[in-house]
């Protein structure tokens, strides 16, 4: 059975009846559109394969709902193609730079802010590392003081005549605990034995030029110890008013690594240290007294002074051995 385009459907019936009663057929309905005998049962399955095809009967509406009232549905609202739909409109995208920035958190305490850990090596965890750094070399420990009594030194003792030099310079040689050598300006002097010029009968060129040749002698000697690792310690009156026959010309004949102490001790103990002299090296009281007089330049230029006046020898050469330590470790400029 056909009904027209808009008509609610019958309700269901059961094979082999009619359709429901009080179901009223759409009133443009013709004879011809009749609905056709139900098939027999030799055909259970439905009417004819060329018979056209029935929607089915709507079902009866709920009971307390009215039944929809008969008459045309409106047709469904027409949709534009597919094809021809326009696009829905985007909402526009802000482009990065023009995007509006979201204003900083505020502050908070320490214990609510949470600091991201960097990323990379320097970092284990969520556990934040110190930068890096350079790593000091560890300092050397600090050198031990040099012992003057094993290295090889070149040491020039001045003083006035009676100050003690030559005894001092002997006992110290002989108490190191390596080689060493005393060598005497004076004896070197009394190598010449004819024609000797001796300072007491007066300072002239003849005295001067033996004294000269003797620092030479005593200065190639020096040198020619200390090269074959022998130390040496040499002793004279040299005068700090005179320094290019004193301690100049030392400087030059033995090498810039002479190490020069001075003995000063008091007149008093010159001069009684004097008279217990005898034969050519004992001065008179006069020239001893000019003699310490002008070696009381030596105070303010620079080299150590040992005042020896109550001091032994053996006191003398231990107060030596620790002005020496002193000058390896910061040589004096003189």
């Amino acid at each position: 059975m056909q009904h027209a385009v808009g008509s609610p459907l019958p309700p269901p019936h059961q094979p082999g009846q009619g359709p429901h009663a009080g179901w009223a057929s759409a009133p443009h309905q013709s004879a011809a559109h009749q609905p056709a005998p139900y098939q027999s049962a030799a055909h259970p399955q439905g009417p004819h394969p060329g018979a056209p095809r029935r929607p089915a009967p709507a079902p009866p509406p709920p009971p307390g709902f009215p039944a929809t009232p008969p008459g045309p549905v409106p047709p469904a609202p027409q949709q534009p193609p597919t094809s021809h739909r326009p696009p829905a409109p985007q909402p526009p995208v802000p482009h990065p730079s023009t995007a509006p920035q979201q204003p900083p958190a505020p502050p908070g305490p320490a214990s609510a802010q949470h600091t991201p850990a960097p990323s990379g090596h320097d970092a284990t965890g969520h556990v934040p590392l110190p930068p890096g750094g350079p790593v000091g070399t560890p300092a050397a420990p600090p050198a031990p003081a040099p012992d003057p009594s094993a290295a090889t030194l070149a040491v020039l003792l001045i003083g006035p005549a009676g100050a003690g030099k030559t005894s001092v310079a002997k006992y110290w040689a002989d108490h190191r605990r390596v080689p060493t050598a005393h060598i005497s300006l004076d004896d070197v002097r009394e190598w010449v034995r004819s024609g000797f010029a001796d300072p007491q009968s007066g300072w002239n060129e003849n005295s001067e030029a033996q004294y000269r040749l003797a620092r030479r002698t005593c200065g190639f000697a020096a040198r020619n110890f200390l090269a074959n690792g022998i130390s040496c310690i040499l002793d004279d009156a040299v005068f700090p008013d005179r320094p290019v026959v004193g301690l100049g010309g030392w400087k030059r004949h033995v090498g810039p690594g002479l190490l020069p102490v001075v003995l000063l001790p008091g007149l008093d103990i010159v001069l009684e240290r004097n008279a217990e002299r005898t034969g050519n090296r004992r001065l008179t009281d006069e020239e001893v007294a000019r003699i310490h007089g002008r070696m009381a330049g030596w105070y303010g230029s620079g080299l150590p002074i040992i005042d020896n006046s109550q001091l032994d020898i053996p006191g003398t050469a231990r107060v030596l051995d620790e002005v020496l330590a002193r000058a390896i470790a910061s040589p004096p400029s003189w």
